[in-house]
C-alpha cells in the first residue's frame, strides 16, 4: 500500500471494505474517539430519535453501538434539563 492509498483523517478510523465492516462496527470505531461535543439540545433530541430505529437491528454490533449511543444521548439530554 503506497502512502497515497493509506486512509487519512476520519477515514483512517473507519474500517474499510477490506474488513467488510458492519454499520455498527463503523459507528463504534468513530465513537471510540469521541470524548466531548457541544451541540444544541434539539440536535441531541433529533439524534436520539434518528438512532432509535437501530435499537432492534438484527446485527448485534450495530444494535450494541446504537444502544450505547442512545443511552449517552439520553443522559446528555437529562443533564441539559432545566434546573440542573
Amino acid at each position: 500500500m503506497t502512502s497515497s492509498q493509506i486512509p487519512r483523517g476520519i477515514n483512517a478510523l473507519i474500517p474499510g471494505a477490506r474488513t467488510a465492516a458492519t454499520p455498527g462496527e463503523r459507528a463504534a470505531s468513530q465513537l471510540l474517539h469521541l470524548r466531548t461535543a457541544h451541540v444544541p439540545v434539539p440536535v441531541l433530541a433529533a439524534a436520539a430519535e434518528l438512532i432509535a430505529p437501530h435499537l432492534d437491528d438484527p446485527d448485534p454490533v450495530t444494535r450494541e453501538a446504537a444502544l450505547a449511543v442512545h443511552a449517552r444521548l439520553l443522559a446528555a439530554l437529562d443533564d441539559a434539563a432545566p434546573g440542573r
